[in-house]
């Protein structure tokens, strides 16, 4: 089946609530719950379990789970950390000793199943809920439950995606296949049951985090880790909290930008976006060479600082408050030439003074849920605990295997996080301006950046801001290759190549590189504008 990504999408308007994910079935999962008096934290734990129903080749149970929540009454932002660390038994020297470590300081198998760490997802559901809910898990898992026992038409990306994993993760993965239709993956619109994940719902629905980290499941998990030639023991699993963090933010033009701390990437983000407050974005067209330059070149001078200074903050503290001041931007700014590209920036020295789905969600009251919730590449190992229907995550392939480095593997330790999500804020007030996000690796951090600069910069409504074409640095490094979205003008390609970019057209499903991204802004009289990702099979519902 052919798919050339070619729509027109309106943005979705509404007074009374909204939700917006890569599935419409689970976008209408979280509806329900809105309509069944549910709140945001609700609607969105919703969402997220019918995620994993609907698009496994993304996210799951077996993953992380990142959230920002935003209290309309107090107008206070909270953070969850819901990602999982290393097992206890897990050494630098344990990877070296089996030879399996890379030229680039990582573990060269990447669904080895040393990648599996602890999956926080279920933690950080029930943690959002425990805080911000008002429903029972009892009642928020029904609508996943029953797209789990009763089946569903899978959506046609989905199913690209779906046959992608199955070739190249599930077909060689402890119980992989229970994931597929004899071997394969399913077919746009054939009907796919998975009784293996409705009986972990049921499971979490009674018992809690329990009955995922400390009952049949945990060993499950234990078991098919150690079948696999892992270490993670049930004890590393019991062992497992999410943490509730204080997030960080920066402004940008009478706005605040919020993202997740370390061990996320969001950071990256906001010390781009500061880079690019010191520039006049409007005095050059959004689609020239210029316009893409200084945007390409502030997250290169971004991915210098967090590539080495984003870890678990237990372990090695990020100076924040230096890298998101204002005179260290300045002073960063200084490295951005307005004429050539700079691949060798290093990371900088300051004085103190983030495959995944993301989704956000609305209510009528105002609160919103800013959600990421990630697999990490595709189905993550591949690797199935038998009979419970999701995959493991493959997290850890991003610690570094180099000792001296910051995000060095250790026991218990978690690693650099590509999964992040945003919110945004007037500055004037306080008021909540958007949950947003866009999913996809290292693709996240420059997708946001891309997204804000076009909804405050450009004042474009999130629909449009979500289907400008994108850029990509495709390894988060200064000297990466920029990968280019179809759409752009050749001449514009042509330009950047001549400035000392290393330009890499791409088209057709390689977009996915692009990310997916959900965006629902909210106007002061409460009018809510929503957009989906048309690179995904997704849309935004209002009431």
């Amino acid at each position: 089946m052919s798919f050339d990504f070619a729509s027109r999408r309106s943005p979705v308007l509404a007074r009374h609530g909204m939700v917006a994910s890569s599935q419409p079935l689970a976008t209408m999962a979280g509806v329900k719950i809105l309509l069944q008096g549910g709140n945001a934290a609700d609607a969105a734990i919703a969402t997220a379990a019918a995620l994993n129903v609907t698009e496994p080749t993304s996210t799951g149970l077996g993953g992380d789970f990142f959230a920002l929540f935003y209290d309309a009454c107090t107008k206070h932002i909270t953070a969850l950390n819901g990602s999982g660390r290393a097992p206890a038994a897990l050494t630098i020297d344990v990877i070296k000793q089996q030879n399996l470590q890379s030229p680039h300081h990582q573990i060269s198998d990447p669904y080895h199943a040393h990648n599996v760490t602890v999956p926080g997802a279920c933690a950080g559901w029930c943690d959002l809920i425990a805080r911000h809910g008002t429903m029972p898990m009892s009642e928020i898992l029904v609508p996943a439950i029953e797209l789990a026992e009763k089946g569903f038409p899978v959506a046609p990306t989905t199913a690209y995606f779906w046959q992608r994993g199955a070739e190249r993760q599930l077909k060689a993965a402890l119980n992989g296949r229970e994931l597929t239709l004899d071997g394969r993956g399913p077919h746009a619109g054939e009907l796919f049951r998975n009784p293996g994940l409705a009986r972990t719902f049921r499971a979490i629905a009674e018992g809690g985090t329990d009955a995922y980290y400390r009952g049949e499941i945990a060993r499950a998990i234990a078991d098919v880790i150690r079948q696999s030639g892992g270490v993670m023991t049930p004890d590393d699993l019991a062992a497992h909290e999410s943490t509730w963090d204080e997030p960080i933010s920066a402004t940008y033009r009478g706005y605040r930008v919020w993202e997740c701390p370390p061990n996320g990437q969001g950071l990256a983000a906001l010390i781009a976006l500061n880079l690019l407050e010191g520039f006049d974005l409007k005095a050059s067209a959004p689609s020239s060479a210029a316009r893409w330059h200084l945007l390409i070149e502030a997250l290169r001078v971004a991915f210098a600082d967090t590539s080495w200074y984003v870890a678990d903050p237990k372990f090695s503290p990020a100076p924040l408050a230096g890298l998101l001041s204002k005179k260290y931007a300045a002073a960063r700014r200084a490295l951005i030439s307005p004429e050539y590209a700079t691949l060798d920036t290093r990371h900088g020295a300051p004085v103190a003074s983030s495959d995944t789905v993301y989704f956000c969600v609305v209510d009528a009251q105002g609160n919103g849920a800013s959600i990421i919730n990630s697999n990490y590449m595709g189905f993550g190992t591949g690797i199935v605990p038998q009979g419970w229907g999701f995959t493991l995550q493959n997290r850890g392939n991003n610690f570094s295997l180099a000792p001296d480095h910051p995000n060095a593997l250790a026991p218990r330790k978690r690693p650099y996080h590509t999964i992040i999500p945003g919110m945004i804020t007037r500055e004037a007030d306080g008021s909540l301006y958007a949950p947003f996000g866009v999913m996809g690796g290292f693709m996240q951090p420059q997708g946001h950046v891309q997204v804000v600069a076009g909804m405050i910069d450009d004042d474009l409504d999130p629909q449009a801001a979500l289907d400008r074409p994108r850029f990509c640095l495709t390894a988060a490094q200064p000297s990466s290759a920029v990968q280019l979205e179809e759409g752009i003008e050749p001449e514009t390609m042509e330009r950047l190549a001549q400035m000392g970019h290393s330009v890499v057209p791409v088209s057709g499903y390689a977009r996915a590189t692009f990310g997916r991204g959900q965006i629902i802004r909210r106007e002061p009289d409460g009018t809510l504008w929503g957009g989906s990702d048309p690179r995904a099979d997704g849309c935004a519902i209002g009431m």
